[in-house]
This record gives structure tokens, sequence and C-alpha cells, in this order.
């Protein structure tokens, strides 16, 4: 478990209507078990900077909110890493970078099959899908076509799960989609948690998502930075602990 004796406040984002979310639900909980004072904010206070955040202070919230929060403490933010190049071993599939434009175009002339095609960008304009023509291109609307995606051969999930990394320890294991009666090969996962580890490039907290395919094989979904993780099943204080010690990384590059 990390330090957590520095940190004087926490921040947790809630507007106060309503149930709070699942993630700060849980880190509500985790962090009272460690005796840190929690205080709500609204994304508007983040927007204004308004929250007095220092070297003692924690916050978590979504996406936008955690990028407000490194601009006001000058940290940078990260660069998202769907497919390290650590893991890429443990893709089983094609996944090559691209931008809309050019799989619109791909796609028209017949020179891809249905292709899987999600944003590259931290801001997502669109959601990912299967792109089985130029027309499911076209109905995305204006986004521009300059826009860099992520493109992957479609593969079929027989189970998907959330695999939660403090460090090299895999701290827990969430199915998420698919049966849950068919399990991950975790010599598979182990083995990519190390390597991603050794690369040097591994946040110190994160998440990884892995599937088996129809194959059945184990193969990466996706990686996720730990900053502003989704939890699935994940219990409070391993998630307080993933968020907390993903958040002190951040906070040593701060300019306070």
């Amino acid at each position: 478990m990390i330090d957590t004796i520095m940190i004087t406040t926490a921040f947790l984002q809630y507007s106060g209507k309503g149930p709070m979310r699942h993630e700060e639900s849980l880190l509500e909980a985790g962090l009272r078990q460690r005796g840190i004072p929690v205080c709500y904010y609204t994304i508007k206070r983040i927007h204004r900077r308004q929250l007095p955040l220092g070297a003692n202070t924690f916050i978590a919230g979504d996406m936008d909110a955690m990028h407000g929060a490194m601009r006001q403490l000058h940290i940078t933010v990260p660069e998202p890493d769907d497919y390290p190049t650590s893991l890429r071993a443990f893709l089983r599939r094609r996944v090559w970078p691209s931008t809309l434009g050019e799989v619109e175009r791909a796609l028209e002339t017949g020179a891809v099959p249905p292709t899987f095609v999600k944003p590259a960008d931290r801001r997502k304009s669109f959601s990912g899908l299967v792109c089985y023509s130029e027309r499911d291109i076209a109905a995305l609307g204006n986004i521009s076509r300059r826009q860099r995606v992520w493109c992957s051969e479609v593969v079929g999930w027989a189970a998907e799960y959330r695999v939660y990394v403090v460090d090299q320890r895999i701290v827990s294991v969430d199915h998420y989609d698919g049966d849950a009666a068919v399990l991950l090969d975790m010599t598979a996962v182990e083995a990519a948690v190390v390597a991603h580890l050794s690369s040097g490039t591994a946040p110190r907290a994160y998440g990884i998502d892995f599937g088996v395919l129809a194959t059945g094989e184990t193969a990466l979904v996706e990686a996720n930075d730990g900053y502003a993780l989704g939890a699935y099943s994940i219990d409070a204080d391993s998630y307080t602990e993933l968020i907390m010690r993903r958040w002190s990384e951040l906070l040593e590059s701060a300019r306070l």
C-alpha cells in the first residue's frame, strides 16, 4: 500500500444531485478507511481553478476533471497508449494506426475487409465501431477525416475482463462482458504485466483489459491509464490504492 500520511485532503467529483458514480463511491469508502477527509467538487470548480490543489491533496474524477487538475498543477497530461509497444505480442490480431479519411477510402475501394475503428486521441469524438463499408464512416457526420484512429481486424470475443495492476501486482480481475465461465489464461496475463513493467513505460498503476478470443487464446483488448480508471467489481480498498498510487506518481512531476 502507498504511503498516504502526507495526504491531508481528498477531493472527489460529485454534483450533489442523484447517486454518486460507482468509482467515487468506492474511493469515498477507501479514503475514509484511511482516515483521509473527503471534500466534493463539481467540474465547474475545476474549470475555474477554485480547488486548493497541492502536494498534500488527492483528487479523483472523470477524464475531463483530471485533465483540468493536471493543467492546474502543470502536470503533462499523459498521451493515451491503448496498445503499448511492450504488449503488441499479446494482441493476437492485427492492429494499426490510421486516420478516419484513410479508412474511409480503403473501405470504398475494397482495400480492407470490415474493420474495427476507434479514436486514438484523448477526446473521443465517437465510440469504437465495426465499419463494414464507407457508409459507416459517412454516418459519423462531420467528424474530421484527419482524426487519428486505431484500426483492428474484426475478431470474436468469448469473454472480456479488466485486470487491475499496482506496480507488478494484480490486485483484481473483473469480468465485464461475454461468458463469465470462459476464463483468462492468467499465465499470459502475468507475462504481459512483467513485459510492461520491464519496458519502463508502464504507469505505476493501471488497468489492462484482456479477453478470450473465439479461438480460445487470451489476448490484449487494450491498456488503460490508472488516473481515471473505470471500476467494475474491484473492492474499495484495492481500487483506492490503485488510483492513489497513480496520482502520487503524477504529482511527482507537478510544478508546485
